[in-house]
């Protein structure tokens, strides 16, 4: 009787009341469903801000363009970067599940707050009304307060993403091929709603925000994040939840200082050994060998350490100058998992540069030009429901036409690989960001045409051709989120999936800190070349964003290519396993 119960367990993973998880009660895509309809709620309370914060800034906090903008690509960057915690704590000490609930609760906290600020006057800096009454920026405890808030939320948002992909993702059974492929379906679908938030966020949100005021803005978040916990709530019976296997960052420095050391201590590599402990070798390993991750399936299936990498090898030797730097096979391969990934990561950070701008020098672009469809006037940060309505449109034509079509041509399971996905990805934002460069130069024609480079009525250019580059990067952000998300979860061990998932996301904060960084490099350059800095003047007409993007789409093009030259050689873990 016990061992009938034992089959139907699945190792490694416990319910909401740390009780073990039942196969046929817990996992599965009704699970995973209630991750899809938080994504929902929690990337509209995101996004509603973020998307026109950089106009907040400006017009309600009075700071300067170029300020407003470094401002919001570090807000969001620190949002994208602090995933990394949340998926360092899902896999070292708390549940993906506990993770999401906690964060929800601080985002929530921040948004309390940055609504009471946008509500009450004497908490922002004074009206202004240049030239009689000149605009101060804020200061003191009123900008004490807004980055407090903003920052809670950037905690709260980081802790989210860190916890929920993954979380979704766990629900399936990876040993088997109907498992893997709802899997890959379920990041499509993250992917299509994330863009179902960000819909509502742009249009309507974005709409109360401009016409009621931002304490609307900001209000309709805090309900929308607050509501998201109960929601998640509801599936708590649906969940298998992976129990935390201790510190991921623990084993990866133990084996490299392990390797270090050894290498100086020890005279010859013939003293390294095999443990009795495997490397990865998904998928053929059983489904309790993958979910569990014990030796005892090792006992029958010992295998030495691989040849790439040779030097890690050394932190297996028979005697460690310190029983703490004891090293098994397992625990080196999977070192070597996450060193041979970190180059496709550092690969997308130059897209993600380039996504930036969507959010700052775009939306300046737009509030210049007529934003009027017929009698309605659209506000500038609607300008993502472009790219937004495509990614909704396309990820389900991808996942039920394109991924099908493509599994039966290249007769594979995943029919495109997820390094295939990313590489179109970047490609799609070369394109971008040359047909950025080209709106660009269109519309500061029209300024000097029409005379209005000094003036701020609206230029008689339409705002749809900014839509252009929004719909490049936005096709660009569909391939290659999905894609990098499904790849490090596939491709990581299990005992740093959160982790690697969240990588994805830090590589959107390090595209935004490499924008702020790029901006001011391009200032300090071009003013000390004796020309007139790019991007500065008193308005966004006197800056010259169609060199910058130039420069974006060169330096996306030699990424690409640097991209190329990991991605070629790359094997997959199930190739390895195969070899």
């Amino acid at each position: 009787m016990e061992e009938a119960q034992q089959l139907t367990r699945w190792e490694g993973y416990v319910d909401w009341r740390n009780r073990p998880a039942l196969k046929g009660r817990h996992g599965g895509m009704l699970a995973a469903s209630f991750v899809l309809v938080v994504e929902i709620l929690e990337n509209l309370a995101y996004l509603a801000n973020a998307s026109n914060l950089v106009l907040y800034l400006s017009e309600n906090m009075h700071l300067s363009p170029s300020k407003s903008a470094n401002n919001v690509t570090i807000f969001m960057g620190t949002a994208f970067l602090l995933a990394l915690l949340g998926g360092f704590l899902s896999d070292a000490f708390l549940t993906t599940y506990h993770i999401y609930l906690i964060s929800a609760v601080v985002e929530f906290l921040g948004l309390i707050i940055l609504t009471v600020q946008a509500r009450s006057a004497s908490l922002r800096p004074p009206e202004c009304n240049p030239p009689n009454i000149p605009c101060q920026e804020v200061d003191g405890g009123k900008a004490a307060m807004l980055f407090l808030g903003l920052y809670l939320v950037a905690l709260g948002v980081g802790g989210i993403k860190g916890s929920l992909p993954p979380h979704g993702a766990e629900q399936f059974n990876e040993a088997s091929p109907q498992g893997r492929k709802q899997r890959s379906t379920f990041f499509n679908y993250f992917v299509f709603c994330l863009s179902c938030g960000a819909l509502i966020a742009v249009t309507l949100v974005v709409w109360i925000e401009d016409n009621k005021g931002w304490e609307w803005g900001f209000g309709i978040s805090t309900i929308t994040i607050l509501l998201s916990i109960p929601i998640f709530l509801a599936g708590s019976s649906f969940y298998r939840n992976k129990i935390p296997s201790g510190s991921p960052l623990t084993t990866i420095c133990k084996v490299l200082v392990a390797a270090l050391i050894n290498a100086c201590t020890c005279k010859s590599p013939s003293n390294a050994i095999v443990n009795m402990s495997t490397s990865p070798s998904y998928p053929a390993e059983t489904g309790k060998e993958v979910e569990e991750g014990t030796d005892k399936a090792t006992e029958f299936n010992p295998q030495p350490p691989t040849e790439s990498l040779k030097f890690l090898n050394r932190a297996l030797v028979n005697k460690p100058v310190h029983p703490v730097l004891e090293c098994t096979v397992q625990q080196v391969e999977e070192v070597k998992i996450v060193i041979k990934i970190l180059p496709i990561f550092g690969c997308t950070i130059m897209l993600n540069c380039c996504l930036a701008q969507l959010s700052t020098f775009s939306v300046q672009q737009a509030a210049t030009m007529n934003t009027k469809v017929r009698s309605m006037k659209v506000p500038p940060a609607s300008l993502p429901v472009f790219p937004v309505l495509f990614i909704m449109i396309l990820a389900p034509v991808y996942d039920h036409v394109i991924i099908p079509f493509a599994r039966k041509v290249t007769k594979s399971e995943m029919g495109i690989t997820h390094l295939q996905r990313i590489g179109i990805g970047l490609v799609l934002s070369i394109i971008a960001m040359a047909v950025a460069a080209l709106v660009e130069i269109k519309r500061k024609r029209v300024a000097t045409d029409s005379g209005l480079l000094d003036s701020a009525s609206p230029l008689p250019i339409t705002f749809f051709w900014i839509a252009l580059q929004y719909l490049f990067l936005g096709s660009a952000d569909l391939f290659t989120l999905a894609g990098l998300l499904e790849f490090f979860f596939t491709e990581a061990p299990t005992s740093m999936r959160s982790l690697a998932t969240s990588l994805s996301f830090a590589s959107l904060a390090m595209g935004y800190y490499l924008s702020t960084v790029i901006v001011s490099i391009v200032n300090d350059v071009t003013d000390h070349s004796g020309n007139k800095p790019w991007l500065s003047g008193s308005t966004i007409n006197h800056y010259h964003l169609e060199k910058f993007y130039w420069l974006l789409c060169v330096l996306s093009a030699l990424n690409f290519l640097h991209y190329l030259f990991w991605a070629i050689p790359y094997k997959y873990r199930s190739t390895r396993a195969n070899e």
